[in-house]
Protein backbone atom coordinates (compact mmCIF):
# COMPACT_ATOMS: atom_id res chain seq x y z
CA UNK A 1 0.00 0.00 0.00
CA UNK A 2 1.06 3.60 -0.83
CA UNK A 3 4.58 1.88 -2.47
CA UNK A 4 5.51 0.54 1.36
CA UNK A 5 5.91 -2.83 2.74
CA UNK A 6 3.23 -4.36 4.44
CA UNK A 7 5.62 -4.93 7.64
CA UNK A 8 6.78 -1.69 7.72
CA UNK A 9 3.50 0.26 7.14
CA UNK A 10 1.81 -2.07 10.18
CA UNK A 11 4.81 -0.90 12.51
CA UNK A 12 4.55 2.52 11.64
CA UNK A 13 0.65 2.87 12.59
CA UNK A 14 1.27 1.10 15.59
CA UNK A 15 3.90 3.55 16.33
CA UNK A 16 1.65 6.58 14.92
CA UNK A 17 -0.88 5.40 17.56
CA UNK A 18 1.46 4.69 20.53
CA UNK A 19 3.01 8.43 19.80
CA UNK A 20 0.03 9.99 19.88
CA UNK A 21 -1.10 8.45 23.55
CA UNK A 22 1.90 10.30 24.53
CA UNK A 23 1.17 13.88 22.41
CA UNK A 24 -1.96 13.72 23.94
CA UNK A 25 -1.30 13.00 27.50
CA UNK A 26 1.66 15.73 27.76
CA UNK A 27 -0.53 18.03 26.15
CA UNK A 28 -3.14 17.94 29.07
CA UNK A 29 -0.81 17.35 31.92
CA UNK A 30 1.93 20.43 30.72
CA UNK A 31 -0.59 22.13 29.13
CA UNK A 32 1.16 21.75 25.43
CA UNK A 33 0.10 21.09 22.30
CA UNK A 34 2.46 18.17 22.54
CA UNK A 35 4.50 19.12 18.91
CA UNK A 36 7.88 18.46 21.20
CA UNK A 37 6.96 14.96 21.20
CA UNK A 38 5.14 14.55 17.62
CA UNK A 39 8.04 16.71 15.69
CA UNK A 40 11.05 14.39 16.62
CA UNK A 41 9.03 11.04 16.04
CA UNK A 42 7.49 12.41 12.95
CA UNK A 43 11.09 13.45 11.78
CA UNK A 44 12.25 9.63 11.83
CA UNK A 45 8.63 8.64 10.29
CA UNK A 46 9.77 10.48 6.99
CA UNK A 47 12.89 9.48 7.50
CA UNK A 48 11.90 5.86 6.86
CA UNK A 49 9.69 7.33 3.96
CA UNK A 50 12.66 8.68 2.42
CA UNK A 51 11.39 11.94 2.67
CA UNK A 52 13.97 14.61 1.46
CA UNK A 53 15.95 16.53 3.87
CA UNK A 54 14.92 19.73 2.26
CA UNK A 55 10.99 19.20 3.48
CA UNK A 56 11.18 17.09 5.84
CA UNK A 57 11.26 19.09 8.92
CA UNK A 58 8.84 21.51 7.72
CA UNK A 59 6.71 18.57 6.77
CA UNK A 60 6.99 17.36 10.39
CA UNK A 61 6.42 20.92 11.74
CA UNK A 62 3.10 21.47 9.41
CA UNK A 63 1.69 18.04 10.61
CA UNK A 64 2.56 18.81 13.85
CA UNK A 65 0.35 22.12 13.71
CA UNK A 66 -2.26 20.21 12.37
CA UNK A 67 -2.53 17.12 15.25
CA UNK A 68 -2.30 20.47 17.68
CA UNK A 69 -6.09 21.37 16.61
CA UNK A 70 -8.19 18.17 18.22
CA UNK A 71 -5.85 18.28 21.10
CA UNK A 72 -5.61 21.87 21.96
CA UNK A 73 -9.39 21.89 22.00
CA UNK A 74 -9.85 19.17 23.74
CA UNK A 75 -7.42 19.84 26.77
CA UNK A 76 -8.75 23.88 27.03
CA UNK A 77 -12.32 22.22 27.46
CA UNK A 78 -11.00 19.92 30.40
CA UNK A 79 -8.94 23.14 31.92
CA UNK A 80 -11.92 25.64 31.32
CA UNK A 81 -14.29 23.40 33.08
CA UNK A 82 -12.31 23.62 36.01
CA UNK A 83 -12.02 27.28 35.83
CA UNK A 84 -8.58 27.67 35.96
CA UNK A 85 -8.22 29.22 32.12
CA UNK A 86 -7.04 33.14 32.81
CA UNK A 87 -9.50 34.08 29.73
CA UNK A 88 -8.61 38.07 30.61
CA UNK A 89 -4.46 36.61 29.26
CA UNK A 90 -5.78 34.98 26.63
CA UNK A 91 -7.74 37.80 25.31
CA UNK A 92 -4.45 40.03 25.43
CA UNK A 93 -2.72 37.42 23.27
CA UNK A 94 -4.99 35.64 20.73
CA UNK A 95 -4.38 38.72 17.65
CA UNK A 96 -0.72 38.83 18.54
CA UNK A 97 -0.54 35.65 18.92
CA UNK A 98 -2.12 34.71 15.43
CA UNK A 99 -0.20 37.15 13.63
CA UNK A 100 3.14 36.04 14.77
CA UNK A 101 1.68 32.31 13.48
CA UNK A 102 0.85 34.13 9.85
CA UNK A 103 4.43 35.46 9.90
CA UNK A 104 6.05 32.44 10.87
CA UNK A 105 3.76 30.73 7.98
CA UNK A 106 5.09 33.00 5.82
CA UNK A 107 8.89 32.31 7.03
CA UNK A 108 8.37 28.86 6.68
CA UNK A 109 7.67 28.96 2.81
CA UNK A 110 11.21 30.16 2.24
CA UNK A 111 12.97 29.44 5.02
CA UNK A 112 16.28 26.51 4.63
CA UNK A 113 15.07 23.26 6.47
CA UNK A 114 17.87 24.26 8.85
CA UNK A 115 16.01 27.04 10.60
CA UNK A 116 13.15 24.96 11.57
CA UNK A 117 15.97 22.42 13.20
CA UNK A 118 17.24 25.98 15.15
CA UNK A 119 14.45 27.19 16.50
CA UNK A 120 13.88 23.34 18.15
CA UNK A 121 17.17 23.43 19.38
CA UNK A 122 17.07 26.46 21.28
CA UNK A 123 13.29 26.77 21.95
CA UNK A 124 13.73 23.06 23.77
CA UNK A 125 16.61 23.36 25.21
CA UNK A 126 15.59 26.38 26.96
CA UNK A 127 12.28 24.23 27.89
CA UNK A 128 14.88 21.53 29.07
CA UNK A 129 16.55 23.80 31.52
CA UNK A 130 13.29 25.23 33.23
CA UNK A 131 11.85 21.99 33.42
CA UNK A 132 15.29 19.81 35.02
CA UNK A 133 16.85 22.93 36.95
CA UNK A 134 13.78 25.65 37.63
CA UNK A 135 13.41 26.77 41.35
CA UNK A 136 10.35 28.88 42.44
CA UNK A 137 12.42 31.93 43.01
CA UNK A 138 13.17 32.28 39.34
CA UNK A 139 11.07 35.22 38.93
CA UNK A 140 11.10 38.29 35.99
CA UNK A 141 7.84 39.85 38.28
CA UNK A 142 5.48 39.47 40.93
CA UNK A 143 2.75 40.47 38.59
CA UNK A 144 2.07 39.97 34.93
CA UNK A 145 3.53 42.93 32.95
CA UNK A 146 1.56 46.06 30.89
CA UNK A 147 -0.32 45.17 27.98
CA UNK A 148 2.77 46.35 25.20
CA UNK A 149 4.86 43.28 26.89
CA UNK A 150 2.41 41.17 26.53
CA UNK A 151 1.63 41.60 22.98
CA UNK A 152 5.60 41.49 22.20
CA UNK A 153 5.62 38.30 24.10
CA UNK A 154 2.34 37.38 21.98
CA UNK A 155 4.06 37.62 18.52
CA UNK A 156 7.57 36.20 19.58
CA UNK A 157 5.10 33.18 20.59
CA UNK A 158 3.24 33.01 17.69
CA UNK A 159 6.24 32.83 15.23
CA UNK A 160 8.30 30.69 17.36
CA UNK A 161 5.46 28.16 18.06
CA UNK A 162 4.81 28.31 14.22
CA UNK A 163 8.57 27.20 13.51
CA UNK A 164 9.01 24.75 15.86
CA UNK A 165 5.48 22.86 15.43
CA UNK A 166 4.28 23.61 18.92
CA UNK A 167 0.82 24.42 20.43
CA UNK A 168 2.82 27.57 22.26
CA UNK A 169 2.19 26.05 25.99
CA UNK A 170 6.35 25.91 26.23
CA UNK A 171 6.46 29.27 25.90
CA UNK A 172 3.72 30.99 27.73
CA UNK A 173 4.09 28.35 30.92
CA UNK A 174 7.71 29.49 31.00
CA UNK A 175 6.32 33.46 30.74
CA UNK A 176 3.59 33.10 33.45
CA UNK A 177 5.65 31.17 35.80
CA UNK A 178 8.25 33.76 35.77
CA UNK A 179 5.65 36.58 36.35
CA UNK A 180 4.43 34.71 39.66
CA UNK A 181 1.32 32.93 38.50
CA UNK A 182 0.72 29.50 39.78
CA UNK A 183 1.81 26.29 37.66
CA UNK A 184 -2.27 24.96 37.36
CA UNK A 185 -3.13 28.07 36.02
CA UNK A 186 -0.38 28.42 33.31
CA UNK A 187 -0.83 25.15 31.75
CA UNK A 188 -4.59 25.59 31.94
CA UNK A 189 -4.61 29.50 30.03
CA UNK A 190 -1.33 27.95 27.75
CA UNK A 191 -4.21 24.88 26.97
CA UNK A 192 -5.83 27.75 24.86
CA UNK A 193 -3.25 28.86 23.18
CA UNK A 194 -3.08 25.73 21.08
CA UNK A 195 -6.08 26.33 19.72
CA UNK A 196 -5.35 30.08 18.64
CA UNK A 197 -1.62 28.58 17.01
CA UNK A 198 -2.90 24.81 14.98
CA UNK A 199 -5.53 26.03 13.07
CA UNK A 200 -4.40 29.20 11.19
CA UNK A 201 -0.68 27.33 11.54
CA UNK A 202 -1.67 24.61 9.87
CA UNK A 203 -3.44 26.67 7.02
CA UNK A 204 -0.04 28.38 7.07
CA UNK A 205 1.42 25.15 6.33
CA UNK A 206 -0.69 24.05 3.44
CA UNK A 207 -0.16 27.09 1.81
CA UNK A 208 3.62 27.27 2.50
CA UNK A 209 4.10 23.64 1.02
CA UNK A 210 1.85 23.58 -1.96
CA UNK A 211 4.40 25.03 -4.54
CA UNK A 212 7.04 22.17 -3.55
CA UNK A 213 4.90 19.43 -3.78
CA UNK A 214 5.34 19.90 -7.28
CA UNK A 215 9.41 19.55 -6.83
CA UNK A 216 9.46 16.12 -5.38
CA UNK A 217 6.95 14.01 -7.59
CA UNK A 218 8.11 10.53 -6.53
CA UNK A 219 8.01 11.19 -3.06
CA UNK A 220 4.99 9.22 -2.67
CA UNK A 221 4.53 11.07 1.22
CA UNK A 222 4.82 14.11 0.13
CA UNK A 223 2.16 14.10 -2.90
CA UNK A 224 -1.60 13.81 -2.03
CA UNK A 225 -3.58 11.91 -1.10
CA UNK A 226 -0.88 11.05 1.45
CA UNK A 227 0.10 14.44 1.84
CA UNK A 228 -1.61 18.34 1.29
CA UNK A 229 1.31 21.00 1.54
CA UNK A 230 3.71 20.55 4.76
CA UNK A 231 0.61 18.27 6.24
CA UNK A 232 0.56 14.76 6.48
CA UNK A 233 -2.52 13.08 6.21
CA UNK A 234 -1.28 10.18 7.31
CA UNK A 235 0.48 11.18 10.47
CA UNK A 236 -2.35 13.30 10.88
CA UNK A 237 -5.12 10.84 10.63
CA UNK A 238 -3.19 8.55 13.06
CA UNK A 239 -2.11 10.55 15.46
CA UNK A 240 -5.63 11.87 16.22
CA UNK A 241 -7.30 8.95 17.52
CA UNK A 242 -5.37 8.12 20.57
CA UNK A 243 -4.06 11.79 21.29
CA UNK A 244 -7.70 13.01 21.55
CA UNK A 245 -8.58 10.55 24.14
CA UNK A 246 -5.37 10.67 26.25
CA UNK A 247 -5.38 15.14 26.69
CA UNK A 248 -8.31 14.67 28.95
CA UNK A 249 -6.82 12.23 30.69
CA UNK A 250 -4.13 14.45 31.07
CA UNK A 251 -5.48 17.28 31.98
CA UNK A 252 -7.39 15.49 34.81
CA UNK A 253 -3.87 14.29 35.69
CA UNK A 254 -2.46 17.61 35.91
CA UNK A 255 -4.91 19.05 39.02
CA UNK A 256 -4.46 16.01 40.78
CA UNK A 257 -0.33 14.82 40.81
CA UNK A 258 2.54 16.40 41.40
CA UNK A 259 4.26 16.74 38.02
CA UNK A 260 8.00 16.54 39.20
CA UNK A 261 9.03 13.12 37.88
CA UNK A 262 7.23 13.76 34.56
CA UNK A 263 8.59 16.94 34.32
CA UNK A 264 12.60 15.26 34.70
CA UNK A 265 11.39 12.85 31.99
CA UNK A 266 9.97 15.19 29.77
CA UNK A 267 13.16 17.69 30.36
CA UNK A 268 15.23 14.65 29.87
CA UNK A 269 13.56 13.92 26.52
CA UNK A 270 14.19 17.12 25.26
CA UNK A 271 17.53 17.29 25.36
CA UNK A 272 17.87 13.87 23.45
CA UNK A 273 15.87 15.42 20.91
CA UNK A 274 17.98 18.60 21.06
CA UNK A 275 21.30 16.62 20.71
CA UNK A 276 19.67 14.62 17.80
CA UNK A 277 18.85 17.70 16.05
CA UNK A 278 22.02 19.65 16.46
CA UNK A 279 23.66 16.60 15.16
CA UNK A 280 21.85 16.67 11.97
CA UNK A 281 22.59 20.58 11.78
CA UNK A 282 26.64 19.73 12.33
CA UNK A 283 26.57 16.44 9.81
Amino acid sequence: MFGIPLFDLAWLVVALLAAGAITGLLAGVFGVGGGAVAVPILYELFRILEVPEEVRMPLCVGTSLAIIIPTSIRSFNAHRAKGAVDMTILRVWAVPVVLGVILGSIIARYAPADLFKAVFVVVAGLSAIRLLFGKDTWRFGLDMPAKPIMVAYGWIIGILSALMGIGGGQLSNLFMTFYNRPIHQAVATSSGLGILISIPGALGYIYAGWPHMADYPNVIAFQPPLALGYISLLGFVLFIPTSTWMAPIGARLAHRLSKRRLEVAFGIFLLLVCARFAASLIA
